[in-house]
Parts: C-alpha cells; structure tokens; sequence
C-alpha cells in the first residue's frame, strides 16, 4: 500500500512495558498488546502511523543487549526520509535508562519521543492512551528534536538528561534531578551490549565487598550510588584507589533525587577523598543513567579524560 504523502508519517516502535499489559487469569500483568492494538484507536487525522513491533517484555527484564537493539530501531526508522518522528512505547522502570542511551548515540534531526503508562490498559485509571496520543503530537513537532530525547508523560515533556522515575503509582511517573532543558547529544554510537559497568550501593557500615565482587566479575567500569552529594567511607576510598590502579573508572553518583553532586566533603570516605582517590563524581546523572553514559565512553573508547569531561 503506497503511503498518503499529504499527511506526516510518525514510527512508533513498541517494546512491551505497562502499556501494552493487561491482567491475566492468575492476576499478574504481562505485555501482551501489540503495537497496532494499541494504535487502533489513535486518530489518523493528523498524520499516518508507522507501527513496528519489536519487543514484548517488561522493561525491568531488559538485558543491555535489548536496549542497544531499541536503539538501533529507533535509528532505522530516523534513517527512513518519510519519518517525521519516532515514538518508543516502553515500560518505565527502565526508561531513563533506554531513552539517555538514544540521546547519546544520535544526533537528533527529527523528534524522539518516549512513553508508556503507569496503569495497564485494562485498569480504571489507564493512561497509556493519552500518553501515546501526546507523544504522537509532540513526535509531529519538528523543533523538539533540538531538544534531544524527550519522555513523555501526564502532558508533560521532559529532557531525558537527569531524568528519573519517582513515583509507583502516580500518573506523572518522571521528574529531573536538574532542570536542564535542552542537551545535544555527545554521539557516543559505541555498542554497549558487550560492555559491563556495575552499580555498586554505598550505606552506613558498608566495605569493599561488592566492589571487589564487580571487580572480579570483570567489570569495565564502576557506578556508586553514594550517600548525600556523592560521599562512602574510608573503606570504599581504598577500593577506588584499587580501581584507579587497574585503569577502571569508578563514576559517582548518589541515592539522593534531587539536587547537584559536589565533592566537598573530607573525613577520609567524603565525596573530597573519593575524588583524589581518582573517582569521578557525576553531578547531574543519577546511578541508572550514570551507568549508561558510563557504558556508551567506554564502548566508543574514550579515555579517562573524556569520560571525567562527561560527567561534568
């Protein structure tokens, strides 16, 4: 069927998540809508829609190797000259994570936009039809891909740059850690799936132990979820060191939502201490996506330099 040139054409690339799950006989929710079921219903009068079905799991089953593959969709369909947009219907405990990898490895030309739902579509309060019909109209929307990846959620759309999900349970899944409202992609197109960066939890009387676990588990890299603004213990400091010693970058970040990272703090395990022991703190990023810009430098092969650049 040849395709009506009047009208803009938007891709959307569906993956599973909440959106696509309804409740089955055992009481569990599980991905089992299709892309086209869930266009069936979206108007047509504005644009045409470009359905393509490349997944059907929950986001928090997502090995590296599916989000490097949603990417390399996303970029197909950016590559089609009939695509206006591209939208990617995914689930939200791993979103962030997806669409900062996007925003990474492309330069943007024409809108990406990610959704999905906090409700499933057979709940009383679903949301995933209006979110998709808003990341529709915003995918139509030229200006938006100088912006990089944008979530959208609740008739909100957020820069993916220091986006997190806060909430389980409230329709406006997704807040930043710092408002940044425009951020080009550094093009960072390196493979990720073969690269390993583990996130390592910093907590009150915590040791080595898992650093040392990720270590031998041939980890590349390293991503502490701190405490406060980016701040362990002594403990962890001589593992940086060990770390730095064997050439693997440990990037800090922090448990903390809201707010800067700084490396103030001495007292021989402050955020001051990690730094000199060649830890780089990541001031905006939180552990998820820390981990994933850490992951796409080291999959290009940047060096120290540029990774510490990075976080900046």
């Amino acid at each position: 069927m040849s395709l009506n040139h009047t009208k803009p054409l938007v891709a959307v690339i569906a993956t599973g998540g909440t959106i696509a799950s309804q409740r089955g006989a055992s009481g569990a929710s599980a991905p089992t809508l299709t892309g086209q079921n869930l266009l069936a219903q979206m108007p047509r009068d504005k644009c045409q829609i470009r359905a393509i079905d490349l997944m059907a799991k929950d986001s928090a089953s997502f090995t590296l190797n599916d989000i490097q593959q949603i990417s390399e969709a996303v970029k197909i369909q950016l590559c089609d000259p009939e695509v206006a947009g591209v939208v990617v219907l995914h689930g939200t405990d791993a979103m962030e994570e997806t669409a900062l990898l996007v925003h990474l490895q492309y330069q943007l030309a024409k809108p990406v936009i990610f959704t999905g739902a906090q409700f499933t579509s057979d709940h009383i309060k679903s949301d995933g039809p209006g979110n998709l019909s808003g990341a529709i109209a915003a995918a139509l929307c030229p200006e938006h891909a100088r912006r990089g990846v944008l979530l959208h959620f609740a008739s909100k759309l957020l820069p993916v740059w220091g986006t997190y999900k806060y909430s389980t349970e409230r329709a406006d899944a997704f807040r930043q850690s710092k408002r940044i409202d425009s951020l080009s992609s550094p093009r960072l197109d390196g493979d990720i799936s073969k690269i390993r960066v583990d996130i390592v939890a910093v907590y009150p009387g915590c040791d080595h132990t898992h650093m040392q676990a990720s270590l031998a588990a041939g980890a590349n890299g390293i991503v502490l979820a701190a405490l406060g603004s980016g701040n362990a213990n002594p403990c962890l400091v001589e593992a940086v060191k060990d770390c730095t010693a064997l050439d693997i970058p440990v990037v800090v970040s922090s448990r903390v939502p809201h707010g800067l990272l700084t490396s103030g703090y001495g007292g021989g395990g402050g955020g001051h201490d990690l730094a000199a022991a060649g830890a780089i703190h990541a001031r905006i990023l939180r552990p998820g996506q820390a981990r994933i810009l850490l992951l796409a430098l080291l999959a290009t092969g940047r060096d120290k330099e540029d990774i510490r650049a990075a976080f900046k």
